[in-house]
Parts: structure tokens; C-alpha cells; sequence
């Protein structure tokens, strides 16, 4: 495998192949899908991205599905997560709780479009610091 090479999971690039597919996913937003299921997507793309940008910051971190877990390291970094994601935690509950049936409450449209935004903007919030390290 090439520094390059979009399955070598050592490199920013694989993992934001990744995180852009899983938004891909998220924002196809099928019409038998659930909301849940689509938040779930979206929460693996900021996962993803997360984690490709600490790869280049040359920085390890756990295997973890916490956003809040990961924004720390990026923060202790130097990073400063733009205001507009300042969300982004609220996103790790889809990574777990709402990926099986369950009787809490369904996500909502609003819900879901909130986590497709953040999504996005972690996408090129991250895209854009890959461009400038």
C-alpha cells in the first residue's frame, strides 16, 4: 500500500473516504430508512473524519465511538472546533443506543437534519485542515 492508497487505514485519506461515504449514506435519506439509522451514518462520518484528522496530527486515540472523547484530543492539540459544531457530542448517542430496537423515542426529522448539518460541517471543517497540514 501507497501513503495514497484509499484502503491503508494509517492514512487521513482512507478514513475521510470513509467518513464521506458514510454521509453519503446519511444524507440519501431513503424512504424506508429510519431517522436513527440515518443519524447513525451521520455520526460515523464525524467519527471518521475525526479520527483522519487526528491520524495526521500524528496523534493515536482509542477505539472509541465517543465524539466528545476525540474533540478532547483534537482540543489538547491546539484545535479549535469551529462554534457552529459545537453540537458535535450529541451525536455519539447515535453510535450505540439507537442503532437496535429500543423504546426511547424515535429521532425526529429535525433531529436528523441537524445531525446530517454537523455531519457536513465536520466534513469540510476537517477537509479543509487536511488541506492546510
Amino acid at each position: 500500500m501507497t501513503q495514497d492508497d484509499p484502503r491503508d487505514p494509517t492514512t487521513p485519506a482512507a478514513w475521510m473516504l470513509r467518513a464521506r461515504s458514510n454521509l453519503a449514506i446519511a444524507g440519501a435519506g431513503a424512504e424506508d430508512a429510519l431517522y436513527e439509522d440515518l443519524c447513525f451514518e451521520a455520526q460515523q462520518a464525524v467519527e471518521k473524519a475525526l479520527k483522519a484528522l487526528l491520524i495526521a496530527l500524528e496523534q493515536s486515540f482509542p477505539r472509541t465511538h465517543d465524539i466528545d472523547t476525540l474533540l478532547g484530543l483534537l482540543v489538547k492539540l491546539g484545535e479549535s472546533v469551529p462554534g457552529e459544531l459545537g453540537d458535535l457530542g450529541d451525536l455519539s448517542e447515535y453510535a450505540v443506543h439507537t442503532r437496535y430496537p429500543t423504546l426511547a423515542e424515535p429521532v425526529t426529522r429535525e433531529e436528523y437534519a441537524k445531525a446530517l448539518r454537523l455531519a457536513a460541517g465536520t466534513i469540510q471543517w476537517v477537509g479543509e485542515r487536511l488541506g492546510a497540514i
